[in-house]
């Protein structure tokens, strides 16, 4: 895959380089935010550090996310909660914390790239995790070929998390694309529709709950 590492020190820019080269992609490097941009549009892969020298990592990342789904994976020094969870709610498909096991980073570069492919393969209105089908446009859900009923609501649930399979989704971003308003919604609605929605499917694994931050659907 081609990789675009942006990192501002040579030392970690230059092993990192050496390491993916040698399992296979092809790495590009920039040191700067406003590089990264513009080099992003070459890349299959973007692995950012936070800390650069022109503009905080996370603003870069709200700035891609405007103009790219190209899969983001954060690799930073920075591993306090506040900001992981900033990082995911911006949009960074995965977020690990400085410093970090070459098989462990190889791994989950591959995963995040193998979960954009399914996304961009799979037709827009159907969703397919594990065998639970989800068709976003007759509202129908099949469980092992089986369809199962759900309420407006457990549905309307299902689609926000569907619509991103395998991606961490904030209570906020479901509560506001469900009920228009995260500050007006019942945080406590949502613990029950998820309840009821985790019954009704009837599999366990399929919604992670991913505490103080959200949910995910699969892997």
């Amino acid at each position: 895959m081609r990789v675009l590492l942006v990192e501002d020190d040579d030392g970690v820019a230059n092993a990192l380089v050496e390491a993916l080269r040698a399992n296979g992609h092809r790495p590009a490097r920039v040191r700067r935010g406003a590089d990264a941009l513009i080099a992003h549009r070459d890349a299959d892969v973007v692995l950012l550090d936070l800390g650069l020298p022109d503009q905080d990592g996370l603003e870069v990342l709200r700035k891609l996310r405007k103009i790219d789904p190209v899969p983001v994976l954060v690799l930073t020094a920075r591993g306090d909660e506040r900001t992981v969870v900033r990082g995911l709610r911006l949009g960074a498909d995965d977020y690990l914390v400085k410093p970090v096991r070459l098989a462990e980073l190889l791994a989950r570069i591959d995963a995040v790239a193998r979960r954009s492919a399914a996304r961009s393969q799979e037709p827009d209105d159907v969703v397919r995790v594990s065998d639970v089908e989800i068709d976003l446009q007759s509202r129908q859900v099949l469980v092992g070929g089986r369809e199962i009923s759900l309420t407006t609501k457990e549905f309307d649930v299902l689609a926000v998390l569907a619509r991103r399979p395998g991606t961490a989704v904030s209570r906020q971003q479901l509560m506001d694309e469900v009920w228009g308003n995260a500050f007006v919604a019942v945080s406590r609605t949502l613990d029950v529709h998820l309840t009821q929605l985790r019954a009704k499917l009837d599999r366990p694994g399929l919604l992670h709950t991913i505490r103080g931050f959200g949910y995910r659907l699969g892997e």
